[in-house]
């Protein structure tokens, strides 16, 4: 595979003269103009679908629709036109230029509502035109009642109607995301779920009745012509990059929000009850509930995966190769109920499943078996909130079945969630009613296996951790132990096997390359399904390490697999200046395994840098991170556009956080609103920075397999 370097940024990061607000499609065309100047192969782009009001790109709030963020008003072709002799544009148009120039960081509403804003009248100014023109032809014509929009002679709208009809049969997803987002209009942008009953749960057949209607065609058309312009533009663009001999990538989110066109219209795609996330571990010892519904992969496998096929087919118009979001999703998904408040309780789907009577056969009887599968709760633990026995029976005996006459509780069969605790009340003192909740949740996750069915259970993630296996004498331990072992064997086939019937029609719907994110996946097929199906694992340098070793040693640069896409930071870590300047016994490492692989290969240029492991960052550490790290084997090599920026200390904004992309966690005004702090005219001046970019590219593009140049 041929070696190529690249290099990774979120298209409103882009900033040139004629973006001052947010970076925009046509801003690729320059941008690709200083990639070409530094050698690169490939532009990634983060996502660019329409997320709404939610500034992260993996909050899509359609899977096929772009982003209004990103057109550029200028270059729409009734701009002029509404500049000249629409005031209310005009005037508005202005007032967005003089209240939103250039940051560091943009406003993600005030610019979207103020894009919006001038696109509705613009659209406004546009229907006046042809309104005009009908009832000018109408006048000639001697034909007063002519019904608007009819009118034979009138040759703009039908050059207008006929721009529009053929988006439409181009992309039949338009209808549902029209209706969609015309309605979310008259409901405030409130969620599809909070709607009246009528509208949340239209049937296909009602929603394009809704479709065409005709006192909500303007409406709808609104919508659709802001995509055909924003898709013009787009392509445009993406065409531009190709013919400088560059590979644009695309990024294809896995999941989608609950609160969008794709789960309104088509909900039979997807699980509702349930929510995705990750399981456990050190950072997280809750899990993550991420707020995005599940696949209902059945449903999808019933229509051959056209909806997927639907969204790479559509990417393949702008991309030549395309990032998996999550791809350990495909394989398998966490999955939670959408009434628990974390991720503990959660599973993969798929799953296998232990049934009871093999349980009975290794020695688990019923109360063996209700033991590990039912919390249960000592009077003690409310007794200790509230210092008093009667009150706290009195409490239990709201939510739970005593055990026969024990001090020993379950929870009734209502309860389905933690959620459920939550909302019960339990006495007026607010302070005991939140140590109750808090007691009694925890307790709620105190189990080792979970009842799928009345004779079906899994274990639960962290089972080591409950009360209920500590009790387990050795013995018991050992059998349910070689049960689940057995269980691991079977789901790892599981999801062998779904991975292959979801991925290889997904990527073998285009021509585009497929690259994975698999980032902390440990996963025993993976290796092999991504093999089989030529997609490029995904290897950040900072954290691919050998961690099951002493020392956890890095992996050599010489040993990295040639279908891999290798990078040195991505839009979830701290930049490369972070990792530097706050990781130190990772970068501490790092030079160490950078010492031994140069003494070892005598073909690895020479260091020339000087620093000292101590210094804080700067330009000369910047160039000796990014060119020792081009050595590796990947066939691609793509860095944040930040990271490249570091070999210029004109660059470095005051505080290293402030160049960050996203924190993991976290939602706010911060994330996602990163711009680049020099225009990229000013970039593509830079001489010096380019010649050190171009290096890095040298050093990588000539690299070959084994780590030889």
């Amino acid at each position: 595979m041929e070696k190529k370097t690249g290099i990774v940024v979120p298209l409103a990061a882009l900033y040139t003269k004629d973006c001052e607000a947010v970076g925009d499609f046509p801003a690729l065309k320059d941008f690709a103009d200083f990639c070409k100047l530094c050698g690169f192969k490939v532009i990634q782009l983060l996502p660019v679908n329409d997320t709404g009001t939610q500034s992260s790109p993996y909050s899509g709030l359609s899977a096929f629709a772009l982003h209004p963020l990103y057109i550029r008003l200028e270059a729409l072709p009734e701009f002029q036109d509404a500049l000249k002799s629409c005031k209310p544009f005009s005037s508005a148009y202005k007032t967005f230029k003089k209240e939103i120039k250039y940051s560091n960081r943009f406003d993600y509403d005030k610019v979207l509502n103020g894009k919006l804003k001038l696109l509705h009248l613009l659209y406004d100014h546009i229907e006046k035109q042809i309104l005009k023109e009908s009832k000018s032809i109408a006048r000639e014509n001697k034909n007063d009642s002519v019904v608007i929009g009819e009118s034979q002679g009138s040759e703009v709208y039908k050059t207008f109607q006929h721009e529009l009809i053929q988006f439409c049969q181009k992309n039949p997803w338009i209808e549902n995301y029209a209706v969609y987002k015309n309605l979310k209009d008259s409901y405030m942008q409130a969620s599809w779920k909070e709607w009246d009953e009528n509208t949340r749960n239209l049937k296909k057949e009602q929603i394009k009745l809704r479709w065409n209607n005709r006192a909500l065609k303007a409406s709808h058309d609104f919508f659709v012509w802001v995509q055909m312009r924003a898709a013009e533009q787009f392509k445009d663009a993406a065409d531009y990059v190709k013919k400088q001999g560059i590979i644009l990538k695309g990024d294809i989110p896995i999941l989608m929000n609950e609160d969008s066109a794709d789960t309104w219209a088509r909900r039979d795609y997807f699980c509702h009850e349930e929510r995705a996330g990750s399981p456990p571990d050190g950072e997280n010892p809750m899990g993550q509930s991420w707020g995005f519904p599940t696949y209902n992969w059945d449903a999808l496998a019933l229509n051959n995966y056209d909806w997927w096929k639907d969204r790479i087919n559509l990417a393949a118009n702008y991309y030549s190769a395309f990032r998996i979001d999550h791809i350990l999703g495909f394989f398998r998904i966490w999955a939670v109920n959408e009434r628990e408040s974390t991720a503990y309780l959660g599973h993969t789907i798929p799953y296998a499943s232990i049934g009871k009577s093999e349980l009975e056969e290794a020695g688990f009887n019923e109360d063996r078996i209700k033991w590990l599968s039912q919390p249960h709760i000592q009077t003690s633990l409310v007794e200790d909130i509230t210092w008093n026995h009667m009150d706290s029976t009195f409490i239990l005996e709201k939510i739970c079945d005593r055990v026969k006459d024990e001090e020993l509780w379950t929870f009734k069969k209502e309860f389905k969630s933690d959620k459920d605790i939550y909302d019960a009340v339990f006495c007026d003192n607010e302070d005991w009613n939140n140590r109750i909740h808090q007691a009694l949740a925890a307790k709620w996750r105190d189990r080792a296996l979970i009842e799928i069915t009345k004779d079906h259970f899994i274990p639960v993630y962290c089972y080591g951790n409950s009360t209920s296996w500590n009790s387990l004498n050795d013995g018991e331990k050992s059998k349910l132990g070689a049960i689940f072992a057995r269980l691991k064997e079977k789901e790892n086939q599981l999801w062998k096997e779904q991975a292959l019937n979801v991925l290889t029609p997904i990527t073998s719907a285009s021509e585009m390359v497929p690259c994975a994110e698999d980032l902390g996946v440990n996963l025993q097929v993976m290796p092999e399904v991504l093999q089989k199906l030529n997609i490029l694992s995904l290897k950040v340098i900072r954290w691919n390490r050998y961690w099951d070793r002493g020392g956890q040693p890095y992996q050599p640069f010489s040993e990295y697999p040639e279908m891999s896409v290798a990078t040195t930071s991505v839009h979830d870590s701290p930049t490369l200046r972070q990792w530097w300047n706050n990781e130190k016994d990772s970068v501490r490492a790092y030079l160490s395994q950078w010492t031994s692989e140069k003494s070892s290969s005598p073909s690895l240029i020479e260091n020339p840098f000087t620093f000292t492991e101590g210094d804080a960052f700067n330009p000369e550490i910047a160039r000796f991170c990014l060119e020792s790290a081009a050595h590796c084997n990947s066939a691609w090599y793509i860095n944040p556009l930040q990271d490249y920026l570091y070999l210029d200390a004109a660059y470095y904004l005051e505080k290293e956080d402030d160049e960050r992309i996203n924190v993991p966690g976290s939602v706010n005004q911060f994330n996602w609103t990163y711009r680049i702090p020099a225009s990229v005219e000013d970039l593509i001046k830079n001489e010096e920075l380019i010649s050190k970019i171009k290096s890095v590219c040298k050093i990588h593009d000539e690299v070959k397999i084994g780590g030889e140049q």
